[in-house]
């Protein structure tokens, strides 16, 4: 007995392993198309809820979308709504991989196909070519899958030889309801369990092909791990802020008002000659078994539940999406804290599936809301300079405030890339997440420049030093300058710029220069025809911090060169 239980756990090692590999190797080939996907999702939410089947169909992970999903939503990339259509996405997306172990598994002879799947990748593993060894990597877990489906398979006891496994669960399975109940408990647990829906489903399966139980329960589990796959966006929403945490509420919602309406036509759908029987039919044999009493067509049959129960629920909800969101947000409040929350960034990690490609798309995003702090801050000191008055103290204050934020996000953004550059990533990414870290560094020098720009606004009021009229307009047509050159990085943030991009950058530092040395030839006339030298001390001052701005700008430029 205790050497079944470890050959199911090495069995089920080798599946989970696969698994892993596969999606790291899927995330790492199409990362840059998730992002495009990523990008796509608007206010419609049908192509939220495209946006979450696709995501979740690469990288056969509905965990993995939903904890992004979270992450998304506590950085405010995503309402709670687009939120929503995700997760419904997902949930229909992570039905293909049951398809896939349900036809590929039980359909044909599993080391037909998984060895030389093994052995075609063997070539690419050892390429020095980065794309093919990420391609290999996905042929390797492919086959690991499938040969820990296989273990599963040959694992479990043959239901002839033990039929007190039978009679076990014969003893849950003729109390109506409740044993419906009983099996959804069953199937929450084993997918908190083993940590991934798609392990718990190619379980159930396995169960159903040998015998273990009737399709009614695998139906019963199966709508059980669709409530167990929201534990790991329930743990990522931990700490996080409210819509966060409403996301991850809505996901489990979401599945257990599925679950709760299913229950009550469960019936019609799972008896014989019932909905999923008759769809069934027009495909295959629903009740066919082989010499051995095995139902070949049983673990097709629960794919086939489990994705019209996830269709059928998301088409339900698709018409009532804001009425849920507003349902959502009356259950899950927002607590003291998330008024004063500081700033936070989290590696998400769903153990199974890890998502660097997406979380450097999220590191992305932050990278885009650090920006509009800097440019927040300087136009904030454009305004303190040109409009000094008593509220200037309260204005600077909030400039240190805005300075303090681009310090946390600084030190938040570049522990997650390194977080990120932990994990196996494309060229492509590597390259992206050292100039990624490269321009953080500089929107914070931006922000420093900012408060001490604002700070020598203040003394100029405080000490009442009075700025020549020729002199202000100086400042005012250099400022200007260099906000053009902020709003060019800006609006090119996180895209690759190529040569003729770069030259516009290197065109306005050379005009910044030639500018800056203008406006210190005429500070110095302005001292020798007798002018106040604290007032041109000053000027100086300001002239020498915009001018770092200029610096930090074209450094950014030039990191966004690298940027693929």
């Amino acid at each position: 007995m205790i050497g079944t239980i470890f050959n199911l756990l090495g069995a089920l090692g080798v599946f989970l392993y696969g698994m892993r590999v596969m999606s790291e190797g899927l995330q790492k080939v199409a990362g840059d198309k998730l992002q495009k996907v990523l990008n796509f999702i608007t206010n419609n939410r049908f192509t939220a809820i495209m946006t979450g089947f696709i995501i979740t169909s690469l990288i056969q992970s509905s965990s993995a979308t939903t904890v992004m999903v979270v992450s998304f939503v506590n950085a405010s990339l995503l309402s709670l709504t687009q939120a929503i259509g995700v997760i419904m996405g997902a949930n229909i997306g992570t039905t293909i991989t049951t398809w896939i172990v349900s036809f590929v598994g039980f359909k044909f002879k599993v080391t037909a196909i998984a060895l030389p799947i093994v052995g075609i990748a063997l070539p690419f593993i050892f390429s020095k070519n980065k794309k093919n060894r990420d391609f290999g990597e996905i042929l390797i877990g492919f086959g690991l899958l499938f040969l820990g489906l296989l273990f599963l398979k040959e694992s479990v006891p043959d239901i002839k030889h033990h039929p007190e496994i039978l009679s076990f669960l014969q003893n849950y399975t003729n109390h109506g309801f409740l044993s419906f109940v009983i099996f959804v408990f069953v199937g929450s647990v084993l997918t908190v369990i083993v940590q991934s829906s798609s392990a718990a489903m190619a379980i159930t399966v396995t169960m159903a092909f040998k015998g273990w139980i009737d399709f009614p329960t695998a139906a019963a589990i199966a709508l059980g791990e669709n409530i167990g796959t929201t534990v790991t966006a329930y743990l990522a929403s931990i700490g996080t802020n409210v819509n966060a945490r409403r996301s991850a509420r809505a996901h489990f919602f979401f599945n257990v008002f599925g679950v709760i309406w299913m229950a009550f036509a469960f019936h019609l759908f799972t008896k014989d000659n019932g909905i999923i029987y008759n769809i069934a039919k027009l495909f295959w044999n629903p009740e066919l078994t082989n010499a051995q009493g095995q139902h070949i067509n049983f673990p097709l049959n629960v794919a086939l539940f489990h994705s019209v129960f996830n269709i059928l629920n998301t088409l339900l909800f698709i018409p009532f999406v804001p009425q849920f969101s507003k349902f959502v947000e009356n259950v899950v409040k927002p607590k003291a804290s998330d008024l004063r929350k500081k700033y936070e960034l989290k590696y998400i990690s769903t153990g199974i599936q890890d998502t660097a490609e997406l979380n450097i798309l999220k590191a992305k995003q932050e990278i885009i809301k650090m920006s509009a702090v800097a440019k927040d801050m300087f136009l904030s000191f454009l305004d303190i300079f040109n409009n000094p008055d008593k509220k200037i103290m309260n204005k600077v204050e909030k400039i240190k405030e805005s300075e303090e934020l681009t310090d946390r996000m600084q030190e938040e953004i570049s522990k997650f890339m390194v977080e990120c550059s932990k994990e196996e990533l494309s060229d492509t990414a590597v390259n992206n997440v050292n100039a990624m870290m490269r321009i953080v560094h500089e929107l914070e020098n931006i922000g420093d420049s900012c408060y001490k720009l604002a700070l020598l606004s203040q003394r100029r009021y405080n000490k009442n030093l009075k700025i020549a009229l020729q002199a202000i307009t100086e400042i005012n047509d250099y400022a200007r300058l260099i906000m053009k050159f902020i709003e060019f990085y800006d609006n090119n943030l996180n895209r690759h710029l190529d040569k003729s991009d770069l030259q516009t950058a290197y065109q306005f530092e050379k005009e910044i220069n030639n500018n800056r040395n203008l406006l210190r030839k005429a500070a110095r006339r302005r001292l020798q025809e007798g002018s106040d030298v604290k007032t041109e001390l000053l000027y100086l001052d300001l002239l020498k911090n915009l001018e770092h701005i200029g610096d930090n700008a074209l450094n950014i430029s030039q990191a966004l060169e690298q940027i693929h």
